[in-house]
């Protein structure tokens, strides 16, 4: 009486607790893509009905960081620096262009195409926004910046978003792991930065900002949900966020497939032989001398 092996249940156990987890991720970007959009669309409700606390706490934000805008000309030339220059949304997506670029150079053509989708998806996203809305700019006694167009929601907190979203989640996998959370670090206080110059600078109000940072999310959420799910139909391991989109990147072959392992193993030949009838099923009795 043979054994039927137990691996293949082990082998569909594991899997069941992979696609578990999976769903739980993919469901967890979805569900963060759902509530910033909500979010947005609430902040974007309080702008339009002119809720008094949510000006109240525009105006206030405004009026104090323009006095200390004014009273520290150095400081002002600073956060100018860093909004104009360093945090420019030209300068931002300057560099996912320049990325992009190297990962067609790589051969990673899905994840170059998601890198150029989310930048321009957030890029027109925020310009259908600030169109839509036709908010205006603060218009302070002393002001220290000036810039066009409309102001809600920040192009530049938007970009700063989706721009250091792209750079992460591409780069991680080329990046020491000791020097990750570094990257991480490093990409929150540009995101809150950028916020703060603007703030600051008196360009903008802060739900304009707010609203920014929510509808970044949003976009590099949705997207990233797409590749999430496109590397599931092409049978590719699953990944967690803290390796980036696609760990295969610091490989030779970023796009090569990679299975989450092999099928349940058919059965092999007998070591011993083919087997042949016992005595019960042969019909025949032991052979007796001649």
């Amino acid at each position: 009486m043979s054994v039927r092996p137990a691996a293949p249940a082990a082998l569909r156990r594991t899997r069941q607790d992979a696609d578990r987890r999976f769903g739980i991720r993919l469901f967890g970007s979805v569900a963060v893509g759902a509530v910033a959009a909500v979010l947005f669309g609430l902040l974007l409700v309080l702008v339009e009905s002119g809720w008094h606390p949510l000006r109240r706490l525009d105006a206030g934000a405004a009026r104090w960081l323009n006095r200390t805008a004014l009273d520290h000309p150095a400081w002002t030339g600073t956060l100018r620096f860093f909004s104009d220059v360093v945090w420019d949304p030209v300068t931002l997506r300057a560099a996912v262009a320049v990325l992009t670029l190297w990962l067609v150079y790589r051969r990673a053509w899905r994840l170059a195409a998601w890198s150029a989708v989310t930048a321009i998806a957030g890029g027109l996203t925020g310009l259908l926004a600030k169109t839509v809305v036709e908010r205006a700019r603060p218009v302070l006694p002393d002001p220290v910046a000036h810039a066009p167009g409309f102001s809600f929601p920040s192009g530049h907190a938007m970009t700063a978003t989706t721009s250091f979203a792209i750079l992460l989640l591409v780069l991680l996998p080329v990046v020491r792991k000791g020097l990750r959370p570094l990257c991480w670090a490093v990409a929150a206080v540009s995101v809150l930065g950028v916020g703060f110059t603007r703030i600051a600078l008196g360009v903008h109000w802060f739900s304009d900002v707010a609203g920014g940072w929510m509808l970044g999310l949003a976009v590099v959420a949705l997207t990233g949900w797409s590749f999430e799910a496109w590397r599931s139909d092409a049978g590719m391991r699953r990944t967690e966020v803290a390796e980036g989109l696609e760990p295969e990147l610091s490989g030779d072959d970023p796009e090569a497939s990679d299975p989450e392992g092999p099928g349940p193993e058919a059965p092999g030949p007998n070591p011993d032989g083919p087997e042949s009838p016992g005595p019960e099923t042969s019909g025949r009795g032991p052979a007796g001398p001649r």
